[in-house]
């Protein structure tokens, strides 16, 4: 165990003040055990444990850690900090804060896509644990106040949210030492996160750790989707649609929750331009049984086959690449129908009768899955008068997927891509980082050709259409370094 870790610990929990150690002793003890010395130079330390009414403005809150080297020794201080505040008999309040002199110099850190994603996924992170913890949707936003509702989790520190309420954007309750093992875990986490975004190396012997934690943070910055959360929610809302960029799984996803909950009772299609209203729910065509003269037939279409395959037992409609059809058009008025809150209840009149029925109405037991990729800039968006009858789930990247096939090379450059996507990528860019079947392969040969002929032309695109906004120049980079690895 760090030595130097464990004794941060003990201080943020409020143990480690009886042996008469001050928090910049313990602070500045991380460089040279922790992290290289050097970076000793580069950050600030502040200790005002201490402090009383009147210190540091008209309310003083006792605090310690680390700041930004470029401000004053004493008084307010600007730019992004990892400080805790000490509560007796309820451990401390460990946290991510900007000074109170505003977002410089560090505004290349808050302002950053990536270190809000990254607090974002450690909140989820430590939550899981059991952990109470808060974090603001963007650090740089210095008007939003921590939410009264979420003040309200933390008994015993309102003088904290009164006074820094709009500077504190991750917080986690340190618990105290009944739980010793979670509280080095919340230290060792926003400790290491600190140093990762200011650029600190950290010693060979503590750098798995904090590997571990930013694998952790990676493949928790987009929640992992399973076939029973798909069914679950079917189960809940009738209509559901897979969203997401390509090759995350969508497909495969549908298929398997086709054959593990339905026990393969549906039917799967696939929309395309050229799919019509006649097609999905009735139309007519040509009768080709009669030679002597042309006929038409009615024709039931995707939807009312659905229906009828039913009967009295689950049934699902898989519609693959559902958003590359007109909807509109598709759906006509049997966009009435699909109502969650009203499914067996709802009809409308048929354009043509079929199979004796004049009238169509979706029975209980349909449930209906769509896919959607999010990528194709080409394609339309849903309007919001179907959107809102479906509930959608949005399926990202899973590193998981691509750390367990035992390739290191699969696993590095999926890091580095996705790096470049949630460091510098705007938020609506995210629907294009390429999922992790671009990864999979059976050894490094194999993974080096679908790197070169699958994932090189696709950045490629991305990167002549110019979708990819402040992320250009760094994925330009990457991808020049992967065409050499692979060639």
């Amino acid at each position: 165990m760090d030595d130097t870790l464990h004794d941060l610990t003990l201080l943020v929990s409020g143990r480690i003040q009886e042996e008469g150690k001050s928090a910049k002793d313990v602070l500045k003890a991380l460089f040279g055990s922790r992290y290289y010395e050097r970076h000793y130079a580069k950050t600030g330390l502040r200790d005002a444990l201490k402090l009383g009414a009147g210190d540091e403005g008209d309310q003083g809150v006792p605090f310690a850690g680390l700041i930004n080297p470029d401000n004053p020794e004493t008084g307010p201080y600007g730019g992004t900090s990892v400080v805790w505040f000490p509560s007796r008999g309820r451990g401390s309040l460990l946290a991510l804060v900007v000074g109170t002199r505003g977002l410089s110099p560090d505004e290349g850190i808050l302002t950053r896509p990536g270190h809000r994603r990254r607090a974002a996924a450690l909140r989820r992170l430590l939550g899981r644990t059991g952990v109470e913890v808060w974090s603001k949707p963007d650090p740089a936003n210095l008007g939003a106040a921590i939410p009264k509702a979420s003040a309200q989790r933390f008994p015993g520190f309102e003088n904290v949210f009164k006074r820094y309420g709009h500077e504190l954007y991750l917080i986690a309750q340190v618990p105290g030492p009944e739980n010793a093992d979670v509280a080095r875990a919340v230290v060792q986490a926003f400790f290491d996160l600190y140093s990762y975004e200011r650029g600190w190396e950290i010693f060979a012997a503590r750098k798995t750790e904090r590997e571990e934690l930013l694998g952790h943070l990676r493949a928790d910055l987009f929640p992992q989707v399973t076939a029973d959360l798909v069914h679950d929610v079917l189960l809940a809302r009738h209509f559901v649609v897979l969203q997401g960029p390509p090759g995350t799984g969508k497909t495969r996803l549908a298929s398997e929750v086709l054959r593990r909950h339905y026990t393969g009772r549906g039917m799967t299609i696939q929309f395309h331009p050229a799919v019509t209203y006649e097609d999905f729910v009735v139309g007519l065509s040509p009768d080709i049984s009669n030679q002597e003269s042309l006929r038409f037939g009615v024709r039931p279409g995707w939807l009312c086959q659905a229906c009828e395959s039913a009967n009295n037992d689950r049934f699902l409609l898989v519609i693959d690449e559902m958003n590359r059809a007109d909807l509109g058009k598709v759906l006509g008025e049997a966009i009435y129908l699909f109502e969650p809150g009203d499914v067996g209840t709802r009809t409308v009149v048929l354009a043509h009768p079929v199979s004796g029925r004049t009238a169509l109405s979706i029975p209980n037991n349909l449930y209906v899955l769509g896919t959607m990729n999010t990528a194709d800039r080409t394609i339309a968006g849903v309007d919001l008068a179907i959107r809102r009858r479906f509930s959608f789930i949005t399926m990202m990247p899973d590193r998981d997927v691509v750390a367990a096939q035992g390739l290191k090379l699969a696993t590095d450059w999926y890091d580095r891509i996705s790096d470049v996507f949630v460091e510098h990528a705007p938020d609506d860019a995210l629907n294009l980082l390429p999922g992790h079947s671009y990864y999979l392969a059976n050894d490094e040969l194999e993974l080096k050709k679908r790197l070169r002929y699958e994932l090189l032309p696709l950045i490629d695109e991305y990167l002549r259409e110019g979708y990819l906004g402040p992320a250009t120049n760094e994925m330009s980079a990457v991808r020049n370094a992967m065409e050499d690895a692979v060639r």
